[in-house]
């Protein structure tokens, strides 16, 4: 969606100035994406070894909302439910440490899946070419028929159908507070966090009160969706501090990880790899070393770029291309977001940050950077 509509941006751009042109020829080049979408686990090199699941099992939460009710998109059909990404990457990071990952929705079966073509990497694909991991997704448990007990973790998956069925779900709550009592990790991100805003104490304080936390933001929501509050029938961050929780809201989508105890959230889907290998950490573990992937890498440079400004983030860049590739389209994505903001400086730096990933990409071919045929998602 997003490469649609720079590409449209472009066009329009290329009509009235030769700046189109430049603007243009800053996107990747297409890859095989035929191929992309043929991965197996075999294909991996992080996931060819999967250990034993013999550290204890984890439970994925995901929704069941398949549409955004019609009442609130003016009868038209519209498609909903949970993140694949956000399911699938945390899925192989916990499976490569040793933990089973069983998938539960609050009405059973096949979860309606979210499938963003422009945000699919290897480890996406590959979940959906494996027949353990898509039998659990295909045949969801009912929430209602889960015991807390099995499990050392939970975490609630993310996509705006958790917006519709996790909040004020009985068999969520009576989770939640299973996990609490036992004292177990609780994991969410993105909407995930719709989950945690009902369970209460005997006195009637809710139990979020003073807990640091993060979710997708309202900057977040409601840049790209301003009528998120009619249509949700709540803003998440505002809910949550609503509740009492202490809010940290990072820069509009790009990673943050909050943790509080036996509590971890991520803020959008580009925190969802960093969230998995802290629960790895928190069940004890220490991570299995997992090359990181194109979009955690220009996630890097783009922290770079927001916290130590434009020329740390271009010295940067040879070294992140040592360790595999960036995404360029990536880039201009968050150069249209920050334009959508009207943060016009913003968006311009990122632009220039694209230019100057393509520069370095292209003395990277004509002088091999040792290192660099690291397989990137």
């Amino acid at each position: 969606m997003w490469k649609k509509i720079l590409s449209a941006m472009a066009l329009l751009l290329l009509a009235g100035t030769g700046a189109g042109v430049w603007l243009f020829s800053l996107f990747d080049s297409e890859a095989d994406k035929t191929l992309l979408q043929q991965t197996t686990v075999a294909q991996v090199p992080y996931l060819q070894q999967l250990p034993a699941t013999t550290r204890g099992k984890v439970l994925a939460v995901v929704s069941s909302t398949a549409l955004y009710p019609a009442a609130v998109v003016e009868g038209k059909v519209k498609k909903t439910g949970y993140e694949l990404t956000e399911l699938s990457r945390f899925y192989w990071v916990l499976r490569a440490n040793g933990f089973a990952v069983d998938i539960a929705s609050p009405q059973g079966g096949d979860a309606p899946r979210v499938l963003d073509g422009d945000d699919m990497g290897q480890y996406d694909y590959a979940f959906l070419h494996d027949a353990e991991a898509m039998g659990k997704a295909r045949a969801t448990l009912r929430l209602t028929d889960v015991d807390p007990a099995q499990y050392q973790a939970v975490y609630f998956v993310g996509g705006k159908g958790a917006m519709y069925d996790f909040a004020d779900n009985p068999a969520i709550a009576r989770l939640v507070q299973a996990m609490l009592d036992a004292d177990k990790l609780l994991l969410a991100v993105c909407h995930g966090p719709a989950a945690l805003i009902q369970p209460q104490f005997a006195s009637g304080q809710s139990w979020l009160a003073g807990k640091k936390l993060t979710s997708f933001t309202n900057a977040e929501e409601l840049l790209l969706m301003p009528e998120a509050e009619q249509r949700f029938g709540f803003l998440l961050q505002s809910k949550l501090q609503q509740q009492g929780a202490q809010f940290s809201a990072g820069p509009r989508y790009l990673p943050n990880l909050v943790l509080d105890g036996r509590l971890i959230t991520g803020q959008n889907p580009w925190s969802v790899w960093a969230l998995a290998e802290a629960a790895v950490t928190a069940l004890g573990v220490v991570p299995v070393p997992r090359p990181a992937s194109a979009e955690e890498l220009t996630m890097q440079l783009l922290q770079t770029l927001v916290q130590q400004g434009e020329e740390a983030a271009t010295a940067q860049i040879p070294q992140l291309l040592q360790q595999g590739a960036l995404q360029r389209d990536l880039l201009l994505m968050m150069a249209l977001v920050s334009a959508l903001a009207e943060d016009w400086s913003e968006s311009w730096q990122r632009v220039q940050l694209a230019a100057a990933v393509k520069h370095a990409q292209s003395q990277q071919t004509t002088e091999p950077i040792a290192g660099s045929g690291q397989s990137a998602d």
